[in-house]
């Protein structure tokens, strides 16, 4: 069976193997610095994971879906000591540091001019500071958010996702004790209020959000959204309201994965599949 099929089996499984064991090992189909564009798919994609995440947790089932529809993938961890498991923890703006370094290896290694980002989380709002504060916005063609924080959530939605995590064995109490990029994705902090100054986009880049209504982060949901030209905003129950996924199912689920294909490809969308997912926040 290929790994594109799996979608909704990988989760728990996945959580326990791929942050416990190997969170510094980037996931099926990712990192092949061999790997040229095709005319196809002419740019790289390059996977942004979220926080208390990794490359391997987040990219497991999306990295090798992407893989085997053409692309070139690439992923990498931020935010956090070599040895932990939960990236994401530092200070957004030393992240986006290494997601500069990253992409201009990318682009270097593919002979690329752009890249397209793929976020989830806090890996769909660090791309935002790379573009707006890091001149980015010339590197990259598509940036697609799942969940992203770009507004800011709540004290009592970092709970239950907390909750969630630590129930699948992803998330280590030592790991997590300081986390200075959940206080900057809390709404209202000064973080967002300089990120979201002046307007949520930049010029000459297209945008895509997914969010779910059962994101437990996000409240309301659509803080996630944001506002300007060039933006698609999708609500995932849209069409399909038997889909409960939560804030970390949407690197997992079927319906929002195939919504970020898409979204990459509007040239030749895919049939976005509506299966029931049930809520576990």
């Amino acid at each position: 069976m290929r790994r594109d099929t799996l979608f909704g089996a990988a989760l728990p499984g996945c959580a326990r193997l791929c942050t416990r064991r190997s969170p510094n090992t980037p996931p099926p189909g990712a990192n092949d610095w061999s790997c040229r564009p095709s005319a196809a798919h002419p740019r790289p994609v390059v996977l942004v994971h979220g926080t208390l995440a990794n490359e391997r947790l987040n990219g497991d089932v999306l990295s090798p879906l992407l893989h085997n529809n053409g692309y070139c993938v690439f992923t990498f961890n931020y935010g956090g000591p070599e040895l932990f498991v939960n990236k994401g923890v530092w200070s957004i703006q030393g992240s986006t540091d290494t997601l500069r370094t990253f992409v201009d290896q990318v682009l270097t290694a593919t002979g690329a001019d752009q890249v397209d980002l793929v976020g989830h989380s806090q890996g769909g709002m660090v791309p935002r500071y790379y573009l707006k504060y890091l001149s980015g916005a010339a590197k990259v063609h598509t940036l697609v958010g799942l969940g992203p924080t770009n507004h800011g959530g709540t004290v009592s939605g970092f709970t239950p996702l907390l909750d969630y995590l630590h129930l699948l064995g992803a998330v280590s109490d030592v790991d997590s004790i300081v986390c200075d990029a959940c206080s900057q994705q809390l709404a209202g902090s000064d973080f967002l209020a300089d990120l979201n100054a002046g307007g949520d986009t930049v010029p000459g880049v297209h945008y895509t959000v997914i969010a779910s209504k059962y994101d437990e982060l996000a409240s309301p949901y659509t803080n996630d959204f944001l506002s300007g030209p060039d933006v698609t905003n999708i609500t995932l129950q849209d069409g399909c309201a038997i889909d409960l996924s939560g804030h970390v199912e949407l690197v997992f689920r079927p319906r929002a994965l195939t919504l970020v294909l898409n979204a990459l490809d509007p040239a030749h969308p895919k049939p976005v599949p509506c299966l029931y997912v049930p809520f576990t926040g």
